[in-house]
């Protein structure tokens, strides 16, 4: 078996990943196994985004092994109010992040492993990889009938998708990164990969849905702890490297310089959000008061995660045209988002005529609008 640091002694490592960041960046040969001790996602990807960018990876190979506590991870190009269900993800405390490579959006969780192949770009071959997987998982349970798609897909039984794959290839650093589904909550992610959101147009690249199930499901006997080994012990016998497992802590200055700021940037609203490609929203909801009900149409164009354009077409009768008018003109320029629409919509309250009558049908206005969000 592989020969693993505990988790406890991972402080007294500390002196020893020192020198191995020197060897991060030598041009010497040979390979490296590390597993993260962190399940923040935020700081797991800065790890990937540090090697990418400081290590000199010409003569060696770096798997990077980590786990997330509750997260949905989108693709750098990808709209989160198209791939996800954000209200679900707010309520149960789930993170939202926005990798740097292409793809599709991925939910994660502690029943979910993740591996990051590093290699210079001219090496880079992702399907080199997704086998190696697949060897390890043949070789840990040999009846699991687990095989590699045209599409970069690793599946179980010929129908149900365990792993799915992203890549960044850089000037002449490349990592390809893919999941495996082990032992995931399947209801909480069927749940926030589905979008409620509706009327939203956007050029933004869709993920593609698909069947999933968990490696456990199909044999119970398995750990997440077993697949990392069996997984990290066929990349030594690929690559011909030593197959123990450095952990990491991808907070440490000292073994990464830099990298806080690196998962700071990360969890910025300018790049969760921000980043998204324009899009539209044109949609129509009702609402009912008093036992009455009517249409209210709303269209809005959203660039930088921001409303560039807004209109909001109500009766007249229902509301005073100069509030609604007000609404529109606070509304364009703030981020696509229900809390900066709560500070608007308490802001201009503040101003409206002391009208009970008023001031209930200004909350339920902006309450359904910011449902669009």
């Amino acid at each position: 078996m592989v020969l693993r640091s505990s988790f406890k002694n991972c402080l007294q490592l500390s002196c020893g990943l020192r020198t191995q960041q020197a060897a991060f960046r030598s041009t010497t040969g040979g390979g490296l196994i590390i597993q993260s001790v962190s399940n923040d996602v935020y700081q797991n990807l800065a790890v990937e985004d540090w090697i990418h960018d400081h290590m000199n990876l010409e003569n060696r190979q770096v798997l990077f092994l980590w786990r997330n506590s509750p997260a949905v991870v989108i693709g750098r190009h990808q709209n989160p109010w198209q791939e996800c269900n954000l209200r679900l993800m707010r309520q149960r405390n789930i993170k939202l992040a926005r990798r740097r490579s292409g793809g599709g959006t991925v939910y994660h969780d502690l029943g979910n492993i993740n591996l990051t192949f590093f290699t210079t770009r001219k090496k880079y071959e992702r399907m080199e990889n997704l086998q190696l997987v697949v060897r390890a998982l043949r070789g840990l349970c040999p009846r699991l009938d687990v095989h590699v798609t045209d599409r970069y897909d690793i599946l179980l039984d010929r129908q149900y998708k365990i792993s799915g794959t992203a890549a960044k290839l850089g000037r002449t650093a490349a990592y390809h990164h893919c999941t495996l589904l082990c032992n995931a909550d399947r209801f909480v992610l069927s749940s926030v990969l589905k979008s409620p959101y509706r009327g939203l147009k956007s050029n933004a690249t869709p993920s593609v849905p698909a069947s999933v199930k968990n490696l456990f499901e199909e044999e119970p006997s398995l750990t997440c702890e077993m697949l990392l080994d069996a997984i990290a012990e066929e990349y030594a016998r690929q690559h011909q490297i030593d197959h123990r497992i450095t952990l990491i802590n991808p907070a440490d200055e000292t073994m990464f310089p830099g990298i806080n700021n690196k998962a700071k940037e990360l969890q910025t609203w300018e790049w969760v959000y921000g980043k998204t490609p324009k899009f539209s929203v044109s949609t129509c909801f009702k609402m009912v008061y008093k036992d009455s009900g009517f249409d209210v149409k709303v269209d809005m164009e959203v660039k930088h995660g921001r409303i560039e354009v807004c209109n909001i077409d109500l009766p007249e009768q229902w509301l005073p045209p100069a509030l609604c008018s007000e609404l529109v003109k606070s509304l364009t320029g703030s981020k696509f988002c229900p809390n900066e629409t709560t500070t608007v919509a308490r802001t201009l309250l503040r101003v409206c005529p002391q009208d009970d009558e008023l001031h209930s049908r200004w909350n339920l206005l902006c309450e359904n609008v910011m449902m669009l969000m």
